[in-house]
């Protein structure tokens, strides 16, 4: 009889724990979302960096993102130089009101660490960087 009772209390405890849920005021609802994404590789390029993610368990992500982003005051883009430990690098993309907003990137700042690559000399990626528009998307 004590296990039924004791049964019956948690079954309605659980039912009733949902009533109880906060949710955020109106007030204090931020209007912005973000993405975050492992990053692979980071390939420094002379407009830029070329980051390859996850974009899945199987497939790989390509972002190309612009150096004047990162190279103007309140820019589109944040360089973050993650200190000591065990985190790796990775990207985060912020939208306002569903609108692109700004690019976080998060990086080790020694170049001879894994998540940093090279990109042949001779090789010509400019054309990704002048199509990278006011709407950029990440792709899964």
């Amino acid at each position: 009889m004590k296990k039924l009772f004791f049964v019956l209390i948690a079954v309605a405890v659980f039912q009733a724990a949902p009533l109880f849920a906060q949710n955020i005021p109106e007030d204090k609802r931020s209007e912005y979302f973000y993405y975050s994404v492992p990053i692979e590789r980071i390939y420094p390029y002379r407009k830029g960096y070329v980051i390859k993610y996850r974009k899945g368990t199987t497939q790989m992500g390509t972002a190309y993102l612009p150096r004047e982003w990162f190279d103007e005051a309140g820019g589109k883009g944040e360089l973050i130089n993650l200190g000591p430990g065990s985190t790796w690098p990775y990207l985060s993309v912020y939208y306002r009101s569903g609108e692109f907003s700004h690019v976080r990137l998060y990086v080790r700042s020694s170049r001879s660490h894994a998540s940093w690559g090279n990109i042949p000399s001779g090789v010509n990626l400019d054309e990704h960087f002048d199509n990278t528009g006011e709407d950029f998307r990440l792709e899964f």
